[in-house]
């Protein structure tokens, strides 16, 4: 049995991925590109791909494989039809990271919050040094006690983020993205009524056909000043060329850890905003602590036995 990863690199250095030779012939790749996926794969039995593209090409050139384990929950870089036609199984992983990400959105918001890039520039600058009295209270921030938090996809990472924001005593509500989700023990709010009325404003949602520009202009117009948006979602469901925007214009505060196209694009117009200290973006790492990814290898191991089972 030979087992290729394609994008071992979307593991880090410190995930131990030995155990996945125990099922045979082990090979890793850092990355791989879309011209040498077919190589990469070439007489592979079993592949691993985070991000990397397997489409109906690739499993047509590579006769020997019977199994792609996409390490994430998402299955879009894998065109499942195809897979189905040739008999490949396609196996996923869900909720490993469920306390990754909600600890993300949580320190992406009370960073905001608590204007935490400005203070920590101003004591590293001297600032502190020179200050005539004990403190230093330039940039005021509140507290989460007593506000309303909405959340956009109620599903496992919102109802966690949920259960933290109301830990903090604030008041949570929730925007059903597709219409069908009810809650019974918290306040479903339309998209307008949410954006109008809530301190804090965080994404949890996939993106599909109801939540892609979601947040437009138009809604990012409604949300109240001061307030503070996090999409750890997916990237899609902002426009970020209205968000660039709009954060010069008003004072919104934003943490971004998904964009619409990742890795980012160079001369993106959110590096180029008047305001920087309204704006903490992070490359995609809310899935990613040390727990999370071991819990996603020993996963997608479990996948495969389960394979090697039947």
């Amino acid at each position: 049995m030979k087992i290729v990863f394609l994008d071992a690199q979307t593991m880090g250095k410190d995930i131990d991925l030995s155990l996945f030779k125990s099922f045979g012939e082990f090979h890793t790749y850092e990355t791989t590109s879309p011209e040498e996926c077919v190589a990469h794969i070439a007489d592979a039995n079993i592949v691993l791909s985070n991000k990397v593209l397997i489409d109906a090409a690739t499993m047509d050139a590579c006769l020997k494989l019977q199994l792609i384990c996409v390490t994430a929950t998402g299955t879009n870089n894998v065109d499942l039809v195809h897979a189905g036609e040739k008999g490949i199984v396609v196996k996923n992983v869900a909720g490993y990271s469920t306390a990754s990400v909600a600890q993300t959105t949580i320190m992406l918001a009370l960073s905001l919050i608590g204007r935490c890039g400005y203070y920590d520039a101003f004591v590293k600058k001297g600032g502190w040094v020179e200050a005539p009295t004990f403190t230093h209270i330039e940039r005021p921030f509140w507290e989460l006690k007593g506000k309303r938090w909405g959340i956009i996809g109620l599903g496992t990472i919102g109802k966690e983020v949920a259960k933290i924001a109301t830990a903090f005593g604030s008041e949570v509500v929730y925007f059903s993205t597709s219409g069908a989700n009810n809650d019974a023990l918290l306040q479903r709010l339309s998209l307008e009524e949410m954006l109008q009325t809530c301190a804090v404003i965080s994404i949890h949602a996939p993106l599909n056909a109801q939540t892609k520009g979601l947040i437009d202009m138009n809604a990012l117009a409604m949300i109240s000043e001061g307030s503070v948006l996090v999409n750890v979602g997916r990237g899609g469901i902002i426009d970020e060329v209205a968000l660039a925007k709009i954060i010069d214009e008003k004072e919104l505060y934003v943490g971004l850890d998904v964009l619409e196209t990742e890795p980012m694009q160079k001369d993106h117009p959110l590096l180029h905003v008047k305001h920087p200290e309204r704006l903490i973006m992070t490359p995609h790492i809310a899935w990613s602590s040390v727990e999370a990814r071991t819990a996603l290898m020993n996963l997608v191991a479990q996948n495969i036995q389960n394979f090697l089972n039947h």
